[in-house]
């Protein structure tokens, strides 16, 4: 039976209305891919433009205090911060890697645990290759330890008495090290302890200060 025509009438007026909702819903798709697609200097601009507003707002009695007991956290960083000469280990063979040696008595959280670790890692680095004056600075064996992948291990340390143990026999081997001191703005007291970074050295000589340790 053939349709009748208002039935033809109905059909013809739900396509139209589906082929002008299309294309209305079509606009909208593509102004917000046009909206997407901002130069990105435009965007760098405007990332610029929020951090110096952010800066102006941290500029309060607050912000300076911060500052102030930051500073002083690191003068006491900086009496951690001791030059040894590694040379000795350079012929040494075998993988070079770091080792990283946390405090399991303070509680840290995963994230706080991380960002000290991040600390002890590079300041390693900087002790042993950033400046060619430093007593500490072994660029071969550096370069050992960059060519391999920068090998890093995590480790978990009792205690302070354990970890002052262990910092004390890494610089009897000539071992570079750096022991972290928080600041104390986040879960633990300012000044504590928190990671021993150890190296790079070769894992021989490693195994010998932290042979005993778990793996964190």
């Amino acid at each position: 039976m053939a349709p009748s025509a208002v039935n033809m009438a109905t059909l013809f007026g739900i396509a139209a209305v589906s082929l002008a909702s299309g294309f209305y819903l079509g606009q909208i798709n593509a102004s917000s891919v046009r909206i997407k697609q901002e130069h990105p200097r435009d965007i760098l601009r405007k990332c610029k433009q929020k951090a110096i507003e952010e800066l102006e707002m941290e500029k309060n009695e607050e912000y300076e205090s911060d500052i102030e007991s930051c500073g002083e956290d690191y003068d006491e960083e900086d009496e951690e911060e001791v030059e040894i000469n590694s040379m000795s280990l350079n012929d040494i063979p075998g993988e070079v890697r770091m080792a990283l040696v946390i405090r399991q008595d303070l509680g840290m959280q995963k994230g706080k645990i991380a960002a000290q670790c991040s600390h002890a890692a590079l300041a390693c680095y900087r002790l042993i290759a950033a400046d060619p004056t430093r007593e500490s600075y072994n660029l071969p064996l550096t370069q050992r330890w960059l060519r391999y992948g920068q090998a890093k291990i995590t480790l978990k340390c009792p205690d302070k008495e354990i970890m002052d143990e262990l910092f004390a026999k890494a610089l009897s081997l000539g071992v570079n090290s750096y022991v972290v001191h928080d600041a104390g703005r986040t879960q633990i007291a300012a000044g504590s302890a928190t990671v021993l970074g150890l190296g790079p050295a070769p894992k021989a000589v490693l195994d010998q200060i932290t042979g005993e340790l778990k793996l964190y």
